[in-house]
Formats: C-alpha cells, sequence, structure tokens
C-alpha cells in the first residue's frame, strides 16, 4: 500500500500542474459526470448506508445524497463567477496600478472522511476541490466499510488515478497519507484525532481544513414555544441516533421549565421514533460498531451512578447496536458526559437560574461547533450570540445551518480550522494569489535611495496616510 500511495501521489503531482489551466467549462463538466456516477449508484449508496449505520433510505436521501447533489448544482452555478479574479483597491503605493486577486488551485489534496456521514462528508469537500481544480486524494473511514467500498469503485471507474483516487483501508493507511507533502489536508474527525492531522501537517507545512466537533449546547429561556423547541431538539439530536458532529450535545434550561420540557422531548421522540411501546428501527439508525456501543452505555451508567436520573430511555440492545433515546436531569458538569462529546442518542439537561448563568456555562468549555438558541426574545438572542463563541449558529431550530451553502460551515479552534460549502470551500481549495498590473508610469521610484534628499517626503506621505 505504501507503494501504491506514493505512486498514484507523484502522478498527482505532475498531473496537477496540466490540472491548474483548466477552465469553468471543463470543471463543470467534470462536476456534471460526479452527479450523473451518484445518480447511477443510488440504489447502491442507499443498500451501504442501511448495512454501516441502518440508516432509512430518507434520511439517507435528505443527509447524504440531496446533500451532495445540491452541493455539486450550486457549485455548478456559481463556478465560473467564484474563478473570475477580482479587483482590489488601489493605494497610494500602486496608484495606477491594476490590482486583482486571481483563485488558483492549492495542487494536490487529502481528503480524510469519518464514518457518521461516509457519502456527504467525503463528497462536500470532494465537490469544492474539483471546483477549485485540484488533484484529490480520498480516505473514506474503514468503521463505515460498506459506503467506503461504494465511494471507491465509484471514484475508481470516473476518475483517472492521476487526478483523483480512492484509498481503503485502517488508520496506518492515513499515517502513511499523511507523511507525505499534501498542499492542503481536509480533514473531518474528532478533535483528538484532528490534533494528530495538524502535527504530520505541520512537518511539511501542509495547510489544513479541520472539521471536528464538541459539545454543542442548546440553551433554551423562558420565552419559546417549549413544545416546538423540545420536537425540534429531539429530531436534530436523533437523527443517524446522534451520530452527528453538529448534533445538540446538551440543553440548559430555565429551572421551572425543566419537567415540561422532559415532558414535550419524550413525546416528540415517541412520535417520531417509536411504533407503539418499540423503537422502530426502520427509521432509527444504529451506532456504528460495538466500540462505540460500549462507550455510550458506559457514560450513561457512570453519570447514573453519579447521581444523575435518568428521565427517559436508557434501554440497549447488543444484538442490534441500538441504543434508546436517552434523556438525563441532575447532570453535574463535572461528570465525564459533560467533558466529552457524547456522539450518540444521550442527552444531558443541565437547569440554570438565570441566562448569564448559561452562557458562563457555555464558556467554561471549548468553543463549539454548533451553538443553538431557543428564544422569542431578541435581546436575549443577541445577548447569547454576542457573549458567546461558537462555528455556526441557528437561532429557534438545529442542524439546518448546514444545508445552506452560501453560509460557511466550520469550526472555531477546538472545534475546527476553516469552514467549506459553496465559495467557502471554494476558497478553501484555492490559493488566493494578489496580483499587481503595474503601468509604465508609477510612483515607486520616489522611495529608491538614496534616502538623505527624500525627508522631505515622508511629511507630505504622512499627510496622505
Amino acid at each position: 500500500m505504501e507503494e501504491q500511495i506514493k505512486s498514484v501521489f507523484d502522478l498527482q503531482q505532475q498531473y496537477k500542474f496540466e490540472l491548474r489551466k483548466t477552465d469553468a467549462k471543463t470543471r463543470i463538466g467534470k462536476l456534471k459526470l460526479l452527479k450523473r456516477t451518484l445518480e447511477k449508484a443510488e440504489a447502491e449508496i442507499y443498500a451501504a448506508l442501511e448495512s454501516d449505520l441502518r440508516k432509512n433510505r430518507f434520511e439517507s436521501a435528505v443527509t447524504e445524497l440531496f446533500f451532495s447533489y445540491a452541493e455539486i448544482d450550486h457549485a455548478i452555478k456559481k463556478l465560473r463567477g467564484w474563478m473570475k479574479p477580482k479587483s482590489a483597491s488601489r493605494t497610494m503605493s500602486n496608484l495606477f496600478a491594476r490590482n486583482k486577486i486571481y483563485y488558483e488551485p492549492k495542487g494536490v489534496c487529502l481528503i480524510i472522511a469519518p464514518w457518521n456521514y461516509p457519502l456527504q462528508l467525503i463528497m462536500s469537500p470532494l465537490i469544492s476541490a474539483i471546483a477549485a481544480g485540484n488533484c484529490v486524494m480520498l480516505k473514506p473511514s474503514e468503521l463505515s466499510g460498506a459506503t467506503a467500498g461504494v465511494i471507491n469503485k465509484l471514484i475508481s471507474n470516473t476518475f483517472e488515478a492521476k487526478e483523483i483516487a480512492c484509498f481503503e483501508g485502517d488508520a496506518d493507511v492515513s499515517t502513511e497519507l499523511l507523511k507525505l507533502p499534501f498542499d492542503h489536508i481536509f480533514f473531518t474527525g474528532s478533535t483528538a484525532i484532528g490534533k494528530v492531522v495538524m502535527e504530520a501537517a505541520a512537518k511539511n507545512l501542509s495547510s489544513v481544513t479541520l472539521e471536528l466537533g464538541g459539545k454543542s449546547p442548546a440553551i433554551v429561556d423562558e420565552t419559546c414555544d417549549l413544545q416546538k423547541a423540545a420536537e425540534k431538539i429531539a429530531w436534530g439530536k436523533l437523527v443517524n441516533a446522534g451520530q452527528t458532529c453538529i448534533a445538540p450535545d446538551y440543553v440548559l434550561i430555565k429551572e421551572n421549565r425543566l419537567d415540561d420540557f422532559v415532558t414535550h422531548y419524550e413525546a416528540a421522540v415517541r412520535k417520531m421514533f417509536f411504533n407503539e411501546a418499540e423503537i422502530n428501527e426502520g427509521d432509527y439508525a444504529k451506532i456504528i460498531n460495538l466500540k462505540q456501543f460500549n462507550r455510550l452505555n458506559k457514560l450513561i451508567e457512570e453519570v447514573v451512578a453519579d447521581g444523575a436520573v435518568l428521565a427517559f430511555g436508557g434501554e440497549s440492545n447488543e444484538k442490534d447496536l441500538t441504543i434508546t433515546p436517552t434523556l438525563l436531569t441532575a447532570v453535574t458538569e463535572s461528570s465525564r458526559i459533560m467533558k466529552e462529546e457524547i456522539f450518540g442518542p444521550v442527552l444531558p439537561v443541565i437547569a440554570y437560574n438565570n441566562l448569564q448563568e448559561a452562557i458562563d456555562f457555555v464558556n467554561r468549555k471549548e468553543k463549539p461547533l454548533a451553538l443553538y438558541i431557543f428564544s422569542g426574545n431578541k435581546q436575549n438572542q443577541n445577548k447569547i450570540i454576542t457573549e458567546t463563541s461558537a462555528g455556526g449558529t441557528c437561532v429557534n431550530d438545529v442542524l439546518v445551518h448546514i444545508g445552506n451553502p452560501n453560509l460557511p460551515f466550520g469550526g472555531a479552534n477546538n472545534s475546527g480550522i476553516g469552514s467549506c460549502h459553496g465559495i467557502f470551500g471554494f476558497k478553501t481549495f484555492s490559493h488566493e494569489r494578489a496580483v499587481v498590473f503595474q503601468p509604465k508610469l508609477g510612483l515607486t521610484k520616489m522611495i529608491y535611495p538614496p534616502y538623505t534628499s527624500k525627508m522631505g517626503l515622508l511629511k507630505w506621505l504622512k499627510k496622505l496616510m
């Protein structure tokens, strides 16, 4: 595998100079080809996602395939405008010059994708990389092996390896890939592995985009429609069985609304994911593997042993890797479940007395990938937005910000570096190159040596600044 990876990397290093010269028409053709390839393989993709995560076909369509189609369509529509050099203003140093910003491909890029949305989270950055004119090497997660196999087949049957290549395998494959001096690395996954990726990239001074995660809070005040808030939080938490990087990780709620929230949350969960008293596995995804299943059960056991109240759920079935939607109250800030990203269908709810207390709670933790605000009071909405930091935020909803390619998607510090989707993804995989066209008439000569006779010029320049 090491020799194969190096061979493909060398091919792409040579081909990137040819690929960088492609125009918008050529790149749009490649995006259309990618979309046709996905459309022809829809049945295979749905089957693979069901095998890996027990995803319902509708959920797979909305969160994986249709999401990818929308990204492609948006790039096709906007690419010509994105690629055009942008004019920049003049300054005294180039008063008569034309100033432009050119968007050039970074070169050979590596995309490492996770297992939780194994199609969407490899296709989204790939679409941006193709739009920007790059060669790409892909590494899907081995934990979602069925989907990884389909992706590998589709890529190898559609593109030449010198342009786009896919490598399946475990962490050893990622380790070999990260040894190479890529022009850019795009990683989606945990914060812990993100640090490993960044350390490896630093050895080659490769630029990085890290789409990570963290504990994304939902703050619920006393002015929102509590039933609607509970329903939206339940959906956002439990889509893909909670294995979503921007899922609400915990809820902060005004103390006098806690009991009502529990009632509304349970009602919403039963309506969406239960058939009478039984969980409806046709609508509810499974945990990816036994390791994650055991980790989540251990978190529940520990927090309950520490005094938390199991308000709803908590059942699990090892045979089919299912953990029912679980709601916890009376959770202490010091418990392990409040220190690590849950990444499963378990939701702690913590009461607060006043809004500032909730804001301070969020600010004691690392900056989250997402923050959700449920409030009918604009003053409260603005206070939370102004006094906290997060990769992205929704007011009176969850998750939906990721679906708008006109918005940047990304984290802040511990939850990520850089952004993607739409023009933001195009720029991520592009180098913004400053170009100055200096005419024959210019003022630069005024500042050439010798300097002794030009001290008076400083006073004039200072007045113009």
